[in-house]
């Protein structure tokens, strides 16, 4: 008897400390605090020298019906001239702030602010402001796909110009799809169409989660501006591998 009754208490000491780690656990998923740092650099020796560097961070603080996101990224190349020295052929910075009204699972509205400098792109800066409807037109456990569209004004400075600004209509999609439980698949899709200049940005991605907190990332980046000052490309393409981590 004595056996038994000391079994009894072993297994519910036993069974209140399960109960307690699983609320723990509980508790620590709905934390509203999601963060992911990328970083990439690629050296070229021989033929060609260069030396590329990428770092993207991003954040999200989601609580209740309110959605807020940032993102920050730099990007730099130097590569060796003919005279064997060193030279930035490329280098861009951008960083932005956006928040979410959720009205149920679908709906929301959105304000959005990006600050972009790139320096090889002709403009001095490029900042936009827009404010919107957004509706989540696919939710599944495997799959999402976001749909936004609003107005907004464009900053912008040509080198060598003076300052100027033009009203906007923002149309962006986000969607991703998890293909296995170790791999996914995004892509963001944005058209800013302004009265005299339109930008576009498609951004493709498939990561591969190496353990639960690291993963290889490998993007593919079309950038379009249907004006350019005179000399510089209206297109340029982007192709990196990051390693992420989340926490």
């Amino acid at each position: 008897m004595k056996n038994n009754y000391n079994v009894i208490l072993l297994t519910s000491a036993l069974l209140v400390s399960g109960n307690t780690l699983a609320e723990e656990e509980k508790t620590a998923e709905k934390s509203p605090w999601t963060s992911a740092v990328e970083f990439g650099f690629i050296r070229t020796t021989g033929n060609t020298e260069t030396q590329t560097a990428a770092l993207k961070a991003d954040v999200t603080y989601e609580v209740d019906k309110w959605r807020h996101t940032g993102h920050a990224e730099g990007y730099g190349t130097e590569s060796a001239d003919a005279a064997g020295n060193n030279a930035v052929s490329a280098e861009r910075y951008e960083l932005s702030g956006k928040s979410d009204y959720k009205f149920n699972e679908y709906d929301y509205v959105f304000g959005l602010v990006k600050l972009q400098k790139d320096r090889f792109s002709g403009f001095e800066y490029e900042d936009t402001v827009s404010v919107g409807y957004g509706r989540k037109v696919i939710k599944q456990e495997d799959m999402e796909l976001d749909l936004e569209i609003g107005p907004g004004i464009r900053f912008f400075k040509v080198d060598g110009g003076k300052s100027d600004d033009e009203a906007l209509v923002r149309l962006a999609g986000k969607y991703w799809w998890q293909i296995t439980s170790n791999s996914k698949f995004t892509q963001d899709l944005s058209f800013d169409i302004g009265e005299e200049i339109t930008s576009t940005e498609s951004i493709t991605g498939v990561q591969a989660n190496i353990n639960s907190t690291l993963a290889l990332k490998f993007t593919y980046t079309i950038r379009n501006k249907s004006e350019t000052p005179a000399g510089v490309d209206e297109t340029d393409t982007e192709i990196a591998t990051t390693l992420v981590y989340t926490f």
